[in-house]
């Protein structure tokens, strides 16, 4: 992705089976669950970089001994700053005479424990300070009441949510997704508490002995269920309870993805597949998805288990994790994207009227890598067409780090990328594949520019993903309409119209009813606009929109089709961004506030 935005955050979580003191005498080491936390998020940090999070949990401590510990960084390398910090308490011990004893370092160690629960963080809402980084924790004196929280996940309606904690009676200290779900968890927490509690003062037993009661039968599911029932978003959300209960939830809709690995020693639950298969050297086979609307369960006893929370919908996982998000190591993901490579073929050949004989074909940036080879695979083996394939860009990895302020930015992004000189001709037709073209500022203030130091005769950008015509409210950043080049292009032809300026003030009034309306079907009336043009009508106006005066050659753009995508990745049909179908009832509101706003001139996000 030319364009750089932040997305979806990662999420690991480790449950030891055996007896602390079996991984020591087997790995040698006391530090086995760290290692593997470190090494699970180490290979998720694609997935974050605005902060890191890790709590541990010890079993069964005495009374007036620590049981949860959290450790958080917002440092520009979190996960190494936290687990350096670790390190240092860990080594500080090492003289200790009873160092090699498993249950002295048990009660001397903080993150020597049962149970670990990671997070990276991308922040889409909300600032990012140490606050705002996963875990969250909500502390009680009762282990039962105590929880931990961290989560993949965007929220839609958390002004709704938060009306009902404050009619729970509460006064939440923050408005954010993050501290509803947290509360909204914390409340049934103690509601299920509190009815256990009666239940067995009612039988007759002792204070002591109902805290023992409530940590063997806690109900997780009725919890689950009822702080769910109102959420609408995309989310993975795991927490754990200071007693050792723990569980993984997952949408309806599968939106977010979550993968789980269980074998005699551990239970761990990963935002990639991949991160599974290189900690613990497992097959493919051997790795589940968490059911979307399930939760994948897991006891103080080992028990573990997926369970139902809520009714599971129609699938729509997130097409952009396999276009762009995820890593591609994962068998399936670098599969799909070859695919989409190799759809584009037919398109990319029609662009240069069939003449390879005079083309150089060239990628950037390097997540469009698996997506390229797809596309040079088809035109050899399908085409029967000899390829020329070049390096023309480099990425300038080290001066990106000096452009911060506005005033000077696009003076310097224009040199963020650098070119091979001397690869093409001028009568070259030189092709770019990108993974996606989302606001194509990267594209018009800088690759464009340099690939106009070549002068080829034409320049060809294509694009394995559709057109962004929509913003996200799911967890991508991009949640503002108007800087959306699709949106623009739309706009732009919409205002050549002579209805246009009667066609966006209809599509107004009717967005502002949508945002108020009770109804159970939410309309996208965005769509409207789009309606009015050919997909082809778009990209030629994204073209044009995007050529700069630089660019002396003719610029084509082309973009996957909708259809071709999902024939690529037949089991991830989530594309809300590309077609305006939201999976969720406050997707849609979004949308239509999203345009209101971008009307209104309010340059924020709609959720």
């Amino acid at each position: 992705m030319s364009d750089p935005i932040k997305h979806e955050c990662g999420i690991v979580f480790l449950r030891l089976l055996k007896p602390l003191d079996f991984y020591k005498k087997k790995y040698g080491t006391s530090l086995y669950a760290l290692n593997k936390m470190f090494l699970m998020m180490q290979k998720q940090v694609n997935r974050g970089q605005d902060g890191a999070g890790i709590v541990a949990l010890k079993f069964d401590v005495p009374p007036g001994e620590q049981y949860i510990y959290r450790k958080r960084s917002v440092e520009k390398n979190a996960i190494e700053d936290i687990f350096q910090n670790i390190q240092k308490e860990y080594l500080a011990l090492e003289n200790k005479k009873d160092f090699n004893k498993t249950d002295w370092l048990k009660n001397n160690f903080s993150f020597l424990g049962e149970t670990y629960l990671g997070h990276l963080r991308y922040g889409t809402y909300g600032k990012n300070n140490i606050q705002m980084c996963h875990p969250v924790v909500r502390k009680n004196n009762w282990k039962t009441k105590n929880l931990a929280v961290a989560g993949n996940f965007n929220l839609t309606n958390v002004d709704a949510l938060l009306n009902q904690l404050v009619g729970f009676g509460q006064s939440p200290n923050q408005k954010t997704d993050t501290v509803t779900i947290l509360e909204k968890i914390g409340h049934f927490t103690e509601e299920e508490n509190n009815d256990l509690y009666y239940k067995y003062k009612k039988q007759g037993h002792s204070k002591k002995k109902i805290s023992t009661l409530i940590e063997k039968n806690l109900n997780i599911k009725s919890i689950l269920q009822e702080s769910a029932k109102k959420w609408d978003g995309g989310y993975v959300i795991s927490g754990l309870w200071g007693h050792g209960d723990a569980f993984v939830l997952r949408d309806p809709n599968g939106i977010r993805p979550v993968f789980y690995y269980k074998d005699q020693e551990v239970v761990v639950v990963t935002s990639e597949r991949p991160v599974i298969q290189t900690a613990f050297n497992v097959s493919i086979e051997k790795i589940k998805e968490i059911t979307r609307g399930s939760a994948l369960i897991i006891k103080k006893n080992g028990k573990t288990f997926e369970e139902e929370i809520l009714r599971k919908k129609r699938n729509k996982g997130c097409s952009f994790e396999r276009i762009y998000f995820s890593r591609g190591n994962d068998s399936d993901i670098y599969k799909e994207r070859k695919k989409l490579g190799k759809r584009l073929a037919k398109k990319v050949l029609e662009s240069i009227n069939q003449d390879t004989k005079n083309a150089v074909f060239s990628f950037i940036p390097n997540t469009a890598e698996i997506s390229f080879y797809g596309l040079i695979e088809s035109l050899q083996n399908n085409f029967n067409k000899k390829i020329r394939v070049e390096k023309i860009a480099i990425k300038d990895a080290k001066l990106r780090t000096f452009i911060t302020d506005d005033k000077n930015r696009d003076g310097l992004v224009g040199h963020v990328y650098d070119i091979t000189h001397g690869v093409v001709k001028k009568t070259d037709n030189l092709i770019v594949l990108d993974d996606s073209i989302v606001r194509g500022t990267t594209l018009k203030k800088s690759i464009l520019k340099i690939l106009a130091r070549l002068r080829p005769k034409k320049i060809v950008i294509v694009s394995s993903a559709p057109q962004i015509r929509y913003p996200d409210c799911y967890g991508i950043d991009m949640a503002k309409l108007g800087k959306l080049i699709a949106f623009k292009a739309a706009i732009s032809l919409l205002e050549k119209k002579k209805d246009g300026k009667k066609i966006k003030e209809e599509v107004y009034q009717l967005c502002k009813l949508a945002i108020k309306t009770k109804k159970e079907k939410v309309i996208n009336h965005v769509q409207k606009i789009y309606q009015l043009f050919s997909a082809e009508e778009i990209s030629e106006e994204v073209a044009r929109l995007l050529k700069p005066k630089e660019l002396e050659c003719e610029l084509q753009i082309v973009f996957q089709t909708i259809e071709d995508l999902h024939i690529s990745c037949p089991n991830h049909t989530g594309d809300w961004y590309f077609t305006g179908n939201y999976p969720t009832n406050g997707g849609a509101k979004f949308v239509n506030k999203a345009f209101v706003y971008y009307i209104e001139g309010k340059n924020k996000r709609a959720y």
